[in-house]
């Protein structure tokens, strides 16, 4: 009876994982994201093992694996799509005017141009009006001066100037509200 208890503690060790030992995909992975999941149906002398409890709940399914890193191939694929599908919205969108080039200065002027908008400098182009919403400007610049200190030492000399000239313009401006308002 001991034997066979051992044997019905047994498990079963099946790799998931989807690159070799040399990185090249795995053919099973070739064609599917996530390997189709085969139901383990229990060993039948499982049941009447004595660890086993009627009150213990049923075995729960695997939750699906976090996901893994695209491999090069599919990068690249996914890339060019994105690449040919902004392009055909670019010429739809502006005929006349390519897209603008996303840099990390028009990233910064976006947000500078959003919390001015929000401290009711600039027309909202939602409304038509100026509006003042002074707790999402503090966000704007609290995230511009997050990304000051987060990108220390890693910005050109002009885009360091750049953030910082915005943020010492959107601060003041904020004081300046602030204290008419207070």
């Amino acid at each position: 009876m001991a034997s066979e208890e051992e044997s019905s503690k047994s498990f079963k060790v099946q790799d998931r994982r989807r690159f070799s030992a040399e990185g090249e995909l795995k053919p099973e992975f070739s064609g599917a994201d996530e390997p189709s999941a085969k139901p383990e149906t229990p060993h039948p002398s499982a049941a009447h093992s004595v660890g086993a409890s009627a009150a213990a709940p049923p075995p729960q399914q695997a939750e699906a694996p976090a996901p893994q890193a695209a491999s090069q191939p599919q990068q690249a694929a996914a890339a060019q799509g994105y690449a040919a599908a902004r392009a055909a919205a670019g010429s739809e969108i502006h005929p006349s005017a390519g897209a603008a080039e996303i840099t990390f200065a028009t990233f910064l002027m976006s947000l500078s141009t959003e919390a001015l908008v929000h401290l009711g400098e600039m027309v909202d182009p939602a409304g038509g009006q100026p509006q003042r919403d002074l707790a999402m400007a503090q966000q704007l610049i609290d995230i511009l001066g997050m990304l000051r200190d987060k990108t220390r030492g890693n910005l050109g000399h002009d885009e360091q100037a750049l953030l910082d000239a915005i943020l010492f313009d959107l601060r003041m401006k904020y004081v300046e509200i602030a204290r008419r308002n207070g």
